[in-house]
């Protein structure tokens, strides 16, 4: 039979567009997929962390002789409830309704410190109360130091639930003038943080790698306490209570897995009163939280310089989804003791707006720092208002002295979508990168940013990439 060659050639054009048209019809769901994919990992995160689960059973501090009245100490009466309540193979330990004065709080293994309602623990002004010294970690370097105000050393299940509240009772005459700065009651001449003996030995330690042990802080050192510190913990819960007042850094698990903070409200407007710091940490949950705080909302990190990169541990699988972020210098922060790096981080359905609130996603390090910032996902976020910077991604940040060095930082895979900005201030988007390593895959989805006053300041960065965006009504 004879084939003309017309027939040939339709034919094999015919199937050409065919296979095209097949291989479009496959590459459309694959792009789809990827875009679901990205939150679909974060809901692989918060699926796979492991929230921990107590026997039913209660150990009220009152059995213990807890006396209700603020001013009697019931540091013991509350240690020997945990450590009944650990020994015997866990349970919650019950704060009823009361004012409990106490020092610092250890948890154990196994145990669920629950605040009923009208609850409220309020922790010594006795710095003396925190020692003696336990490991512990002070902007990103690890010392010997006053103890946090709740801690956690190496447990396993462990958890502060309920609907009470911790009051740490700083304030002006109490933990906060040892930052160094007036308005927060420091009186010059007294001894702060920034004096030889403080800061600057620790920085000298962490330089010169000085054994953990023999870094000896505490009495005669004005480096304060963290409020709740899990250290080197697993399978950890928040919930429900609420902080204020605190000395320094509100929740800050380090070296931890396995986190939920869930339904925890930060009212604390102290100096460094972070309200949740991740550090060298991974599988991190933080939803329906509100933040109104001092310094950053929350701030994710990874170790100081040296230390940092000794250590090498990136924190990771971080998700911050049902938030609401008030005044704080920023809404989720990324840095600036970062040497070990940050990566997968997820922020959804977040509501973040006060005229004190600086930024909205913010990225900090520096040359001295170096570390890497990749994957950072950010989705259907509302902002009123902001001060600085809707994002803002800056490798030169220093606030002490020189911080210039030899540790290139690398930042890369920032998105932002749907996101709607009522009043942007000062710039929309603001990035410093270097030249030596530019930020790089920065994208702006469906982002509608108003009221800001300088739309774009980029340096050294690769263009952004803008789709459906429009900044001060303008298309991008």
């Amino acid at each position: 039979m004879k084939v003309s060659i017309r027939y040939i050639v339709s034919t094999s054009l015919i199937m050409l567009l065919l296979g095209l048209v097949s291989n479009a019809c496959k590459e459309a769901p694959k792009k789809q997929s990827e875009v679901v994919d990205v939150f679909a990992a974060a809901d692989r995160i918060v699926n796979d962390i492991v929230v921990p689960e107590f026997p039913d059973r209660n150990y009220s501090i009152m059995d213990f002789g807890a006396v209700p009245d603020g001013t009697t100490d019931n540091t013991q009466a509350i240690k020997l409830a945990i450590e009944s309540c650990h020994t015997e193979g866990g349970g919650k330990v019950i704060v009823p309704s009361g004012r409990f004065l106490t020092g610092p709080i250890h948890l154990k293994s196994n145990v669920n410190l629950h605040l009923e309602e009208g609850a409220v623990v309020l922790f010594s002004k006795d710095s003396k109360a925190y020692l003696p010294v336990v490991h512990t970690s002070y902007e990103g370097v690890e010392l010997m130091n006053y103890s946090p105000l709740i801690y956690a050393y190496k447990q396993k299940n462990i958890a502060v639930t309920g609907k009470g509240i911790f009051d740490g009772q700083a304030d002006k005459a109490n933990w906060w003038p040892w930052c160094g700065a007036e308005r927060y009651g420091y009186i010059d001449g007294e001894p702060q943080q920034k004096d030889d003996h403080n800061l600057p030995r620790l920085r000298k330690m962490n330089e010169e790698a000085t054994p953990v042990v023999d870094r000896l802080f505490g009495e005669g050192y004005q480096l304060r306490p963290s409020f709740f510190e899990p250290f080197e913990c697993e399978n950890i819960l928040v919930k429900g209570v609420t902080f204020t007042n605190a000395p320094f850094w509100v929740m800050h698990p380090i070296k931890s897995n396995n986190i939920t903070i869930d339904g925890v409200t930060v009212k604390s407007h102290g100096p460094n009163n972070d309200g949740c710091d991740p550090e060298y940490s991974k599988n991190v949950r933080i939803a329906n939280c509100v933040f109104d705080t001092g310094d950053d909302c929350i701030a994710i990190k990874s170790g100081r310089n040296d230390e940092g990169r000794r250590v090498n541990i990136p924190s990771e699988n971080i998700v911050v989804e049902n938030c609401e972020m008030k005044d704080g210098h920023g809404g989720v922060v990324i840095g600036s003791e970062i040497s070990a790096g940050v990566r997968n981080v997820y922020v959804r359905n977040c509501n973040m707006d006060s005229p004190n609130l600086d930024r909205a996603i913010r990225i900090k390090t520096n040359t001295l720092r170096g570390g890497f910032v990749e994957n950072v996902f950010v989705k259907n976020i509302k902002v009123g208002q902001v001060k600085e910077a809707v994002l803002k991604i800056n490798t030169y940040y220093a606030i002490y002295a020189n911080q210039e060095g030899d540790f290139i930082p690398s930042i890369k895979n920032i998105h932002l979508e749907d996101v709607e900005v009522e009043n942007g201030g000062e710039y929309g988007i603001l990035i410093k990168g270097r030249v030596e390593s530019p930020v790089e895959n920065v994208t702006l989805t469906n982002v509608h940013i108003k009221g800001a006053k300088t739309p774009l300041s980029v340096e050294n960065s690769q263009p952004i990439i803008f789709k459906n965006t429009t900044i001060n009504g303008v298309d991008y």
